[in-house]
């Protein structure tokens, strides 16, 4: 269950034949994600468990399991700030129901990520998931 917005990435990273031209993608698609206000980048929306400095803020509309949820995030790290951009072409505009239906490990290995980011990297992008993941079940149970 992937937005449309990944599915472009997803061809995108289809026609990349080279993982550096993939690497360098991630980092264009970081740099045209909207900076987060630095009276964001607080304790309660920093993601534990990465690397680097990750803060994810999300916004829901709406309220029960058909709220719509989206998020704006920021990293320290360019690759980082480029994988908050995949994750939210992934789960941007989905209702908190679907968030919680997204097989993020499926849908992410298609881009290959998974065999070629670090451990670290990797760890981090699982804690980005699994604060959306949590984030969306609240709103959907309220």
């Amino acid at each position: 269950m992937a937005t449309p917005a990944f599915e472009e990435i997803a061809e995108t990273f289809d026609f990349l034949d080279d993982w550096e031209d993939r690497y360098r993608h991630v980092i264009d698609l970081g740099k045209a994600f909207p900076p987060l206000p630095d009276a964001l980048k607080v304790p309660a929306t920093k993601v534990e468990g990465c690397a680097s400095q990750v803060w994810i803020v999300p916004k829901i509309e709406g309220e029960g399991a058909t709220a719509r949820f989206d998020f704006a995030g920021e990293s320290d790290a360019m690759i980082v700030r480029g994988l908050i951009a995949v994750l939210h072409a992934l789960y941007s505009g989905l209702t908190v129901a679907e968030v919680g239906r997204v097989d993020a490990v499926a849908e992410l290995g298609r881009l290959g990520l998974n065999e070629h980011l670090s451990s670290q990297r990797s760890n981090g992008v699982r804690a980005m998931v699994e604060r959306i993941r949590r984030v969306s079940a609240e709103a959907a149970a309220q």
